[in-house]
């Protein structure tokens, strides 16, 4: 519950406070570091990075319930699958679930933003393709180290919940 309420409060904090940055159509949510969180710690942190995205767009977002909505459901489907693909430690298996949060945010979101604030002739791909590149940045290439600091820190400490 105590990583929920903190993994939720890093979040909102940050989508309020980075609002400039984080309801573009182009955009590097940083915040979105955490989502890889779930492969180790589970349901804690896929309530926590849920509840954070809902509390940051309702707070902050100027698209209002479709972006509340889809960022919301982004997170939850993201970190879920992840969870279920990373807690197998398979070999790449980290690296599949990374793969996995990217490609449900960018479809899930980069879908909203683009019927949000495009005209009618413009693909979805091409929201998917702006979206791909910052997901990639803040999931990929700032939460994959994140998520194995956090596992190499928390491997020898019996108080965290290993799921």
């Amino acid at each position: 519950m105590a990583l929920a309420a903190v993994l939720a409060a890093l979040y909102a904090a940050y989508v309020f406070y980075f609002s400039v940055t984080s309801f573009q159509v182009v955009q590097v949510r940083v915040v979105d570091a955490l989502l890889p969180l779930s492969v180790i710690f589970g349901p804690p942190a896929i309530a926590g990075v849920t509840l954070g995205v809902f509390v940051g767009n309702l707070l902050g977002s100027p698209f209002g319930p479709i972006d509340i909505v889809g960022g919301t459901v982004a997170n939850f489907v993201a970190a879920s699958l992840a969870w279920f693909v990373g807690r197998r430690r398979f070999k790449g298996s980290w690296l599949l679930a990374i793969a996995i949060e990217i490609a449900a945010v960018t479809v899930i979101v980069g879908s909203c933003l683009v019927i949000l604030t495009s005209s009618p002739d413009v693909p979805l791909w091409v929201g998917w393709v702006e979206f791909l590149a910052s997901e990639t940045i803040a999931i990929g290439i700032l939460g994959y180290p994140l998520l194995k600091a956090v596992d190499r820190a928390t491997r020898g400490n019996a108080s965290m919940p290993v799921v």
